[in-house]
């Protein structure tokens, strides 16, 4: 199991779900709950707590919550005996977390008293240190399976024994256990370090913000103005389901979520609009997986990507867009297509609730909108999104006082009073259980790759096995991406693979300046000078120049670190950022591919239970559906979409669009009407002229070839219907 599916399949997975009665464990675990929500909120506009005491609080009352709330006793988990251990066994664990970081002053001072012998850990020290990690392996294989505790324990088996034992560039020291304790808790890269701090500082506020927009009735605005949009288009419905899931992707953080909560309402619409199950259940998967790659939020990646790379929030957000736009096109693409191939499109009705959609609409784009103007005046995602949730409560109280000064069924307001506020809170941290534990979780491989060195070796690999090909690097980015999706939250695949494969990379983009300053020759006898390190005969013709396959066949005879010197003096550190921020989105974009490819596809399943369509079918049909997961990343990788200006990325987004329909009607073997092998042919020489970068001529052509196939096919499919009513 590897995602929040985990958490709902609990027998205790309604602690969190406001209960009534008499006050017993539930209702002192929502109290608790209620507060640590508070705290989230208080931390990050008032309260000024040294960064490692926010990050142990932080992993301490989610611990609480985590063992409290998924327990591993199956249907024994209600039994008093099974209670009393798993809060016990939070509070233990919760007050390690706590002791750690109230003992950090104490272990530099003994170990400066006694210089040259080890960090000097007192046995409770060492208790609660070792209780910590074993509460991270053992609270990750609660909430996402067996692959992330065994990833822990590699890790510190690596930096412990094992690097030892192994060959060439992965081949690393051993290190003392005080040590490795020490880097664990402490080092910034470690346990209590940068990942927990973007989830207490960024993912939880905006979980909690999230839980507001459901509790408010914003969901209702996204169902209404979905109809509104697609409810007079052919096969409208699934329309419908791709809109509505953009749109609650900024707010669930969480494919699975996403397709759980819209397509209860979405997939049987698209049933009864005449779409076969799997197809419907595939849209909602592939709709639902693209909501984390929607703007404003992004599901925790744009936080994480920020923390990474340096490069400002607001900035990875902007160059975000047009992606996301054309993503969802691609799927508006194949569910046309789908329509008219198979005649789906029966009258069904999508009425619109102007109550509800007007209601909604102003608790839905008020806060958004005060979220965005926060971000693009410079303050962090962290004051933003609580005066986001400020905003929510605010609209809502306005709401109410307007149903009183209008007619009668002019709003449909869902009061945020007291209850719902609690609700909001709980809904929020409930939902930020697994995210919190498993970046803490995370955090003890993170140090192990930063302490090892091992993160240079993994780079050096797939420098090596590409061999500076770009293709190829992305290609096994890609099958890394799925294998660990098959068993990690996304989230948690994005973060290992961005460390492990960023560097190479963005290293390997940046090696197409290189090439062009070596076919023009290097006259600068400071940079020319970097290539005598090189061990090949093309580097005598640095300074003089060379041709395009000459230069591209020294750059792949570069040992990977030589590379990461000649770089930094051969490329603008602008242009370094920008391919740094390339390589992640290429990475965040592949990494979502686990939710919709088999064998391990929980979006694919999740939907297929809810159509009755068969899982693996309709894994597939998901899979063929999100074909925009590699073919923007592509985009990334060979055109200026990220770097280049307005006029730009509009050109290349607009051809883009052209096509991913020739390739999603290939898929498909169909666009208006049957294509046929000429069809089809066509469509793939105008596919090919539509995404080169930048060249108006092939692009206009391939646009027009295009366009040609689109009307012929339409025709031919009119006369094959005619044909049949004739007969």
């Amino acid at each position: 199991m590897s995602d929040a599916t985990h958490i709902t399949e609990d027998p205790r997975a309604s602690l969190l779900a406001m209960p009534k009665g008499v006050w017993g464990p539930r209702q002192l675990i929502l109290i608790f709950a209620l507060v640590f929500a508070i705290w989230h909120v208080l931390t990050n506009v008032y309260l000024t707590e040294p960064g490692l005491w926010q990050n142990a609080i932080h992993f301490a009352g989610f611990a609480f919550l985590a063992s409290v709330t998924i327990s591993p006793w199956g249907k024994r988990s209600n039994e008093s005996w099974a209670w009393g251990f798993d809060i016990i066994y939070g509070v233990i664990v919760a007050g390690s977390a706590l002791w750690v970081a109230y003992g950090q002053a104490g272990l530099y001072e003994r170990s400066l008293a006694v210089t040259g012998q080890g960090w000097q850990f007192t046995l409770a020290d060492w208790a609660a240190g070792l209780i910590v990690i074993f509460a991270c392996i053992d609270l990750s294989r609660r909430v996402a399976g067996w692959v992330i505790p065994v990833l822990i324990v590699l890790a510190l088996s690596y930096i412990l024994f094992l690097g030892t034992m192994l060959p060439g560039v992965f081949r690393s020291a051993s290190l003392p256990l005080d040590d490795v304790l020490f880097r664990t808790l402490y080092n910034d890269e470690g346990l209590f370090g940068v990942l927990a701090q973007i989830s207490v500082s960024n993912i939880t506020l905006f979980m909690i913000f999230g839980g507001f927009l459901v509790v408010s009735g914003a969901s209702n605005f996204v169902i209404e103005i979905s109809k509104v949009v697609a409810g007079r288009i052919k096969g409208g419905a699934a329309f419908v389901a791709v809109i509505s899931s953009a749109l609650t992707g900024t707010i669930s953080g969480s494919a699975i979520a996403n397709t759980a909560s819209t397509g209860v309402i979405t997939i049987p619409l698209m049933k009864a609009n005449g779409f076969r199950p799997k197809f419907a259940a595939g849209v909602e998967a592939a709709a639902s997986t693209g909501g984390q790659l929607m703007p404003p939020i992004m599901g925790a990646g744009a936080f994480v990507m920020a923390s990474y790379t340096g490069i400002p929030y607001g900035t990875i957000v902007a160059v975000s867009v047009v992606p996301a736009i054309l993503y969802f096109l691609s799927v508006a693409f194949i569910v046309r297509i789908e329509a008219v191939k198979y005649d789906a499109g029966a009258e069904i009705d999508l009425t619109v609730d102007r109550a509800k959609l007007i209601s909604g609409a102003l608790v839905f784009v008020i806060p958004l909108a005060v979220m965005i103007w926060l971000l693009l005046t410079g303050v962090t995602p962290a004051y933003a999104a609580c005066f986001a949730i400020a905003a929510v409560i605010i609209t809502s109280w306005a709401t109410a006082v307007l149903t009183r000064l209008t007619p009668k069924g002019t709003f449909k307001p869902v009061n945020m009073g007291p209850s719902k506020i609690s609700e909001a809170l709980a809904f929020g941290i409930k939902s930020a259980i697994m995210t919190a534990i498993l970046l803490t979780a995370i955090g003890i491989m993170n140090n192990a790759i930063v302490t090892s060195g091992v993160g240079n070796g993994f780079s050096l690999m797939i420098a090596q096995w590409s061999q500076g090909s770009l293709a190829l690097a992305i290609i096994l980015i890609a099958i890394a991406s799925l294998v660990l999706g098959m068993g990690l939250p996304v989230t948690a695949a994005y973060i290992i693979l961005a460390i492990l494969t960023a560097p190479a990379l963005a290293g390997i983009l940046a090696d197409g300046i290189i090439v062009d300053q070596l076919v023009a020759g290097i006259s600068d006898p400071a940079k020319s000078g970097l290539f005598f390190l090189v061990d090949h005969p093309l580097a005598s013709k640095v300074a003089e120049g060379m041709t395009n396959a000459e230069a591209w066949e020294l750059m792949r005879n570069i040992p990977f670190e030589i590379a990461v010197t000649i770089r930094p003096v051969l490329v603008d550190p602008a242009m370094q950022a920008t391919f740094l921020l390339t390589a992640h989105l290429i990475i965040f974009w592949l990494s979502q591919d686990s939710n919709v490819t088999p064998p391990v596809c929980l979006a694919a399943f999740a939907a297929a239970g809810i159509a009755g369509s068969k899982p693996m079918a309709t894994g597939f049909e998901s899979w063929k559906i999100a074909k925009g997961l590699y073919i923007v990343p592509l985009l990334f990788a060979y055109t200026p979409l990220i770097s280049g200006d307005f006029e730009q990325v509009m050109q290349i987004g607009f051809f883009a669009l052209f096509g991913i329909y020739a390739t999603n009607a290939l898929i498909q073997w169909y666009s208006e009407g049957p294509i046929g092998i000429t069809g089809a042919v066509l469509l793939l020489v105008g596919a090919i002229g539509a995404y080169w970068p930048l060249a108006w001529i092939p692009n206009i052509a391939g646009a027009a070839v295009i366009t040609a196939v689109v009307v012929l096919s339409s025709r031919m499919g009119h006369r094959e219907k005619v044909d049949l009513i004739t007969e």
